[in-house]
Protein backbone atom coordinates (compact mmCIF):
# COMPACT_ATOMS: atom_id res chain seq x y z
CA UNK A 1 0.00 0.00 0.00
CA UNK A 2 1.50 3.24 -1.35
CA UNK A 3 1.29 6.19 1.40
CA UNK A 4 -0.91 8.26 -0.38
CA UNK A 5 -3.78 5.22 -0.19
CA UNK A 6 -2.84 4.19 3.44
CA UNK A 7 -3.84 8.45 4.13
CA UNK A 8 -6.85 8.09 2.33
CA UNK A 9 -8.09 5.07 3.89
CA UNK A 10 -6.77 5.98 7.34
CA UNK A 11 -9.05 9.11 6.86
CA UNK A 12 -12.20 7.76 6.37
CA UNK A 13 -11.93 5.44 9.74
CA UNK A 14 -14.23 6.59 12.08
CA UNK A 15 -15.80 9.34 9.99
CA UNK A 16 -19.62 8.41 8.68
CA UNK A 17 -20.14 5.89 5.77
CA UNK A 18 -22.87 5.35 3.42
CA UNK A 19 -23.34 2.73 0.84
CA UNK A 20 -25.00 4.26 -2.48
CA UNK A 21 -26.09 0.73 -4.19
CA UNK A 22 -26.60 1.72 -8.03
CA UNK A 23 -29.29 -0.12 -10.46
CA UNK A 24 -29.46 -3.51 -9.63
CA UNK A 25 -32.38 -4.03 -11.35
CA UNK A 26 -33.18 -6.56 -14.29
CA UNK A 27 -33.12 -4.80 -17.03
CA UNK A 28 -29.32 -4.39 -16.40
CA UNK A 29 -28.41 -7.36 -14.12
CA UNK A 30 -28.08 -10.98 -15.64
CA UNK A 31 -25.78 -14.04 -16.09
CA UNK A 32 -22.73 -12.25 -16.32
CA UNK A 33 -22.66 -9.95 -13.16
CA UNK A 34 -23.53 -12.90 -10.89
CA UNK A 35 -20.23 -13.04 -8.73
CA UNK A 36 -20.28 -9.01 -8.74
CA UNK A 37 -24.21 -9.25 -7.08
CA UNK A 38 -23.15 -12.22 -4.27
CA UNK A 39 -20.49 -9.65 -3.50
CA UNK A 40 -23.32 -6.66 -3.61
CA UNK A 41 -25.44 -9.06 -1.51
CA UNK A 42 -22.86 -9.64 1.16
CA UNK A 43 -21.69 -6.23 1.03
CA UNK A 44 -25.39 -5.16 1.99
CA UNK A 45 -25.69 -7.59 4.76
CA UNK A 46 -22.33 -6.04 6.37
CA UNK A 47 -23.22 -2.64 6.00
CA UNK A 48 -26.76 -3.70 7.22
CA UNK A 49 -24.89 -5.16 10.37
CA UNK A 50 -22.67 -2.17 11.13
CA UNK A 51 -25.24 0.48 10.98
CA UNK A 52 -24.41 1.90 7.67
CA UNK A 53 -27.12 3.15 6.06
CA UNK A 54 -27.87 1.81 2.45
CA UNK A 55 -29.01 4.13 0.20
CA UNK A 56 -30.49 2.31 -3.09
CA UNK A 57 -30.77 4.39 -6.46
CA UNK A 58 -32.63 2.84 -9.41
CA UNK A 59 -33.40 3.77 -12.75
CA UNK A 60 -37.06 4.74 -13.53
CA UNK A 61 -37.63 5.46 -16.67
CA UNK A 62 -41.01 7.28 -17.30
CA UNK A 63 -42.43 6.98 -21.20
CA UNK A 64 -44.73 10.08 -19.79
CA UNK A 65 -41.70 12.13 -19.05
CA UNK A 66 -38.61 10.47 -21.52
CA UNK A 67 -35.21 10.90 -21.83
CA UNK A 68 -35.48 12.53 -25.01
CA UNK A 69 -30.99 13.06 -25.74
CA UNK A 70 -31.21 9.36 -24.57
CA UNK A 71 -33.56 9.08 -27.19
CA UNK A 72 -31.55 10.69 -30.14
CA UNK A 73 -28.43 9.15 -28.43
CA UNK A 74 -29.28 5.48 -28.81
CA UNK A 75 -31.68 5.93 -32.00
CA UNK A 76 -30.74 9.38 -34.15
CA UNK A 77 -34.73 10.75 -32.64
CA UNK A 78 -34.92 12.77 -29.62
CA UNK A 79 -38.64 12.03 -30.17
CA UNK A 80 -39.15 8.40 -30.81
CA UNK A 81 -41.50 6.60 -28.35
CA UNK A 82 -39.89 3.28 -26.09
CA UNK A 83 -39.21 0.74 -27.53
CA UNK A 84 -38.90 -2.73 -26.68
CA UNK A 85 -35.65 -2.54 -25.01
CA UNK A 86 -36.32 0.77 -23.16
CA UNK A 87 -34.55 -0.11 -19.84
CA UNK A 88 -36.32 0.08 -15.92
CA UNK A 89 -39.59 1.29 -17.07
CA UNK A 90 -42.03 2.11 -15.02
CA UNK A 91 -44.35 -0.63 -13.89
CA UNK A 92 -42.09 -3.35 -15.63
CA UNK A 93 -40.22 -6.40 -14.41
CA UNK A 94 -37.42 -4.61 -16.35
CA UNK A 95 -37.53 -1.82 -13.11
CA UNK A 96 -37.22 -4.26 -10.02
CA UNK A 97 -34.55 -5.47 -8.39
CA UNK A 98 -32.46 -8.20 -8.97
CA UNK A 99 -31.36 -10.77 -6.22
CA UNK A 100 -31.00 -8.17 -3.55
CA UNK A 101 -33.49 -5.48 -2.72
CA UNK A 102 -33.85 -2.67 0.11
CA UNK A 103 -34.69 -3.31 3.44
CA UNK A 104 -37.95 -1.15 5.31
CA UNK A 105 -37.38 1.97 5.95
CA UNK A 106 -34.00 1.86 3.67
CA UNK A 107 -34.28 5.03 1.17
CA UNK A 108 -34.51 4.84 -2.51
CA UNK A 109 -33.71 7.33 -4.93
CA UNK A 110 -35.49 7.15 -8.24
CA UNK A 111 -33.62 8.90 -11.58
CA UNK A 112 -34.04 9.57 -14.83
CA UNK A 113 -30.60 9.55 -16.28
CA UNK A 114 -27.17 8.42 -15.32
CA UNK A 115 -26.28 9.68 -11.82
CA UNK A 116 -28.02 9.03 -8.49
CA UNK A 117 -27.92 12.95 -8.16
CA UNK A 118 -29.12 14.53 -10.86
CA UNK A 119 -32.63 16.13 -10.16
CA UNK A 120 -32.66 13.84 -7.01
CA UNK A 121 -32.82 14.59 -3.03
CA UNK A 122 -29.57 11.95 -2.96
CA UNK A 123 -27.62 15.01 -2.03
CA UNK A 124 -29.82 16.65 0.81
CA UNK A 125 -30.65 12.94 1.99
CA UNK A 126 -27.12 12.33 2.72
CA UNK A 127 -26.27 15.77 4.51
CA UNK A 128 -29.07 15.21 6.61
CA UNK A 129 -27.44 11.97 7.63
CA UNK A 130 -24.06 13.34 8.22
CA UNK A 131 -22.41 11.27 5.74
CA UNK A 132 -18.84 11.77 5.50
CA UNK A 133 -17.80 9.46 2.78
CA UNK A 134 -19.65 7.06 0.30
CA UNK A 135 -18.86 3.67 -1.27
CA UNK A 136 -20.57 3.34 -4.48
CA UNK A 137 -21.22 -0.12 -5.66
CA UNK A 138 -23.84 -1.40 -8.38
CA UNK A 139 -23.64 -1.63 -12.27
CA UNK A 140 -22.55 -0.84 -14.50
CA UNK A 141 -19.40 -0.07 -13.83
CA UNK A 142 -18.60 2.45 -16.76
CA UNK A 143 -21.94 4.27 -16.93
CA UNK A 144 -24.53 4.92 -13.89
CA UNK A 145 -21.91 3.74 -11.11
CA UNK A 146 -19.35 5.89 -12.97
CA UNK A 147 -21.71 9.18 -13.37
CA UNK A 148 -22.64 9.00 -9.41
CA UNK A 149 -19.16 8.50 -7.68
CA UNK A 150 -18.18 11.64 -9.99
CA UNK A 151 -21.04 13.46 -9.04
CA UNK A 152 -20.57 12.21 -5.04
CA UNK A 153 -16.62 13.27 -5.57
CA UNK A 154 -17.44 16.43 -7.12
CA UNK A 155 -19.91 17.81 -4.40
CA UNK A 156 -17.35 16.81 -1.25
CA UNK A 157 -17.67 13.41 -0.40
CA UNK A 158 -14.47 11.10 -0.49
CA UNK A 159 -15.28 8.11 -2.46
CA UNK A 160 -14.41 4.42 -2.48
CA UNK A 161 -15.33 1.64 -4.91
CA UNK A 162 -14.96 -2.00 -4.42
CA UNK A 163 -13.68 -2.99 -7.26
CA UNK A 164 -15.76 -6.62 -7.00
CA UNK A 165 -19.55 -5.17 -6.13
CA UNK A 166 -20.23 -3.59 -9.50
CA UNK A 167 -19.74 -4.81 -12.77
CA UNK A 168 -19.78 -4.09 -17.04
CA UNK A 169 -21.49 -6.33 -19.81
CA UNK A 170 -17.56 -6.15 -21.33
CA UNK A 171 -14.46 -6.89 -18.78
CA UNK A 172 -12.40 -4.37 -20.80
CA UNK A 173 -14.62 -1.65 -20.36
CA UNK A 174 -14.97 -2.15 -16.86
CA UNK A 175 -11.07 -2.68 -16.21
CA UNK A 176 -11.06 0.66 -18.63
CA UNK A 177 -13.48 2.30 -15.89
CA UNK A 178 -12.13 1.45 -13.04
CA UNK A 179 -9.09 2.86 -14.40
CA UNK A 180 -10.57 6.07 -15.04
CA UNK A 181 -12.20 6.10 -11.11
CA UNK A 182 -9.03 5.63 -9.76
CA UNK A 183 -7.27 8.05 -11.99
CA UNK A 184 -9.91 10.77 -11.02
CA UNK A 185 -12.37 10.34 -8.89
CA UNK A 186 -12.30 7.27 -6.14
CA UNK A 187 -9.72 4.98 -3.70
CA UNK A 188 -10.82 1.28 -5.32
CA UNK A 189 -10.72 -1.33 -2.95
CA UNK A 190 -12.05 -5.16 -2.81
CA UNK A 191 -15.90 -5.52 -0.64
CA UNK A 192 -13.64 -6.83 2.04
CA UNK A 193 -11.44 -4.00 2.27
CA UNK A 194 -14.24 -1.88 2.64
CA UNK A 195 -15.91 -3.46 5.64
CA UNK A 196 -12.62 -3.26 6.96
CA UNK A 197 -13.26 0.48 7.50
CA UNK A 198 -16.32 0.64 8.16
CA UNK A 199 -17.33 1.09 12.12
CA UNK A 200 -17.58 -2.61 14.24
CA UNK A 201 -20.73 -2.17 16.57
Amino acid sequence: MTDLRARQLDHLRGRRPALLVVDVQRSFAGPGFEDAISVMARLVDTARDRDVPVVWIELASDPANPWRASAWFRGGDADAPFGPDEPCVLGTPGAEWYRLAPAAGEPRVAKRGYSGFLGTDLENLLRAREIEWVAVAGLTTECCVTATATDAFQLGWPVLVPADAVAAHDPAVHENALGQLALNVAVLSSAEELAGIWPVP
